[in-house]
């Protein structure tokens, strides 16, 4: 079912389409206003007990649970350790040094998990560890992996590329300040800018349509329905878009700094982590507005979460070291 969308959330998105050329300035970077990239707010204490349980873990700042195995691949802060994590023994993850600091994870080829780091893309095997390499000219800070094995990346300078599976390049394009999440959707590609706060449509050979992401931007993520689903931090919002054409579908408030975004397709719900309250928050999107449908507590600075596709288990990491949460599928629906 594709999403449904007010007419005036779309005459918003209609309100502030930009046309960009793919240009670049002689600096390296084109010239047109920009902000420092939006953070998460500093969460306080915990007021709460968190829901279901908490295992001990590292300060993470990337978590993700791979789709085929469900093993959860955790970020370090410093972004150079990455902890492969079974959940049936989340107590005891084994941990790899990786070559090069990590930004951000990625789903790879079934059974793998893709770093974004300097230089490289990083294929790690989320069952042995085994790690592979994939140079890339710039400061990864974004990959996703299409269906048939290519790879899209974006670096810290606003360059696209696109990569065969070998890491030949066969595809890129410039015109972005930085490129800092990817969002595929069928055969469209949409990435999100936090320095411009704008998500921008990539075209055959150069940047297509932009529109203004809120008022800081943060993260990005897709759904199975084709919805571009970001994270407005500085503007306390909710922000929807679908691409081909890229229009903004839905926008709606969400309090407590908006920051980290996952997405369970068993109950059809986003969550977002507030790290004002310690909080994560499931939305129904399907009547074209977001519904609160659920509100938990968790543990303290909640900057990455992610759903085991295979379970329902929705994950939450500690970016200041308070551990891993596992809030499980029955515990949800019993408002625990």
């Amino acid at each position: 079912m594709r999403p449904r969308g007010s007419v005036a959330s779309a005459l918003v998105g209609a309100a502030v389409l930009v046309v960009l050329t793919g240009c670049s300035g002689e600096d390296g970077g084109p010239d047109v206003p920009t902000r420092p990239p939006a953070t998460a707010a500093v969460s306080p204490a915990t007021a709460a007990n968190p829901a279901g349980q908490v295992f001990p873990a590292a300060a993470t700042k990337a978590l993700l649970a791979e789709r085929s195995t469900g093993r959860l691949a955790a970020l370090d802060t410093a972004g150079t350790a990455l902890a492969l994590i079974d959940p049936a023994a989340p107590a005891t993850p084994r941990t790899i040094s990786l070559p090069a600091a990590g930004v951000s994870l990625a789903q790879g080829a079934p059974g793998e998990v893709l770093v974004a780091a300097t230089d490289r893309v990083l294929r790690v095997d989320a069952t042995t560890g085994t790690l592979a390499e994939i140079p890339v000219d710039g400061d990864v800070h974004s990959a996703q992996t299409r269906t048939d094995g290519t790879l899209v990346v974006g670096t810290a300078d606003g360059t696209l590329r696109e990569l065969n599976a070998d890491g030949t390049v066969t595809r890129t394009i410039t015109g972005l300040v930085s490129a800092d999440a990817i969002a595929l959707t069928g055969e469209n590609i949409t990435v999100l800018d936090r320095k411009q706060t704008a998500v921008v449509a990539v075209g055959e050979e150069a940047l297509g349509l932009m529109l203004r992401a809120g008022d800081g931007a943060t993260n990005a993520i897709t759904d199975p329905h084709g919805r571009i689903i970001v994270a407005d931090t500085a503007g306390g919002e909710l922000l929807v878009y679908s691409a081909g054409p890229l229009v903004l579908r839905q926008r709606f408030p969400v309090s407590s700094s908006p920051y980290a975004l996952a997405y369970d397709p068993r109950s059809e719900l986003v969550w977002v982590s507030c790290t004002q309250s310690n909080e994560v928050v499931g939305y129904d999107l399907s009547t074209g507005i977001g519904v609160e449908v659920a509100r938990l507590a968790t543990l303290r600075q909640p900057d990455s979460m992610t759903v085991d596709e295979r379970t329902g288990d929705l994950f939450v990491a500690s970016a200041v070291g308070d551990g891993l949460q596992r809030i499980g599928a029955d515990e949800r629906k019993r408002g625990q």
